[in-house]
């Protein structure tokens, strides 16, 4: 059974961007992680690591588009229909945002990153550092998505 326990979360910091629109999918676009300036110290060693995960919340998904159980992957109707767990969809129960950023530069409470999917504003939940046990050796995915690979790999 799915716990109802509401779940509070403060936002460690804030995403300060130029991009607008499809602007966010340009991974080579860098843009800044603006970090609570209480929680600076959080971010000793983060140097260390050339990138980091970013969890953020997409707080400009309405409430009714977060109802959403199934989509097709990239909005294209010659993808199956699956579930929205199934799918690296923005549509989610409760929209929490992943993403795989370089670490660019630090200055005090300011992380650089190239490759952050998120619109300005938007809130940071938290930052975790790559480690190598992030990689799956042999990983199993869906032929729609060994599709949707081959095509992005046409266009390189």
């Amino acid at each position: 059974m799915v716990s109802k326990h509401p779940i509070a979360i403060d936002p460690v910091g804030y995403v300060k961007t130029e991009a607008v629109g499809d602007q966010i999918k340009d991974k080579t676009r860098t843009s800044e992680i603006i970090i609570d300036p209480k929680l600076q110290f959080a971010l000793d060693g983060i140097t260390d690591y050339s990138h980091i995960y970013v969890l953020f919340w997409l707080h400009e998904i309405p409430q009714e588009k977060r109802a959403t159980l199934k989509v097709h992957p990239r909005g294209r109707s010659d993808m199956p229909l699956v579930g929205v767990f199934a799918a690296r969809t923005n549509l989610h129960p409760n929209p929490i945002g992943l993403t795989l950023v370089e670490l660019v530069k630090v200055e005090g409470n300011v992380l650089t990153v190239r490759g952050l999917d998120a619109f300005n504003g938007t809130p940071v939940l938290d930052i975790k550092p790559f480690d190598s046990w992030d990689i799956a050796k042999e990983p199993r995915v869906p032929r729609w998505w060994l599709k949707l690979e081959e095509e992005k790999q046409k266009k390189l």
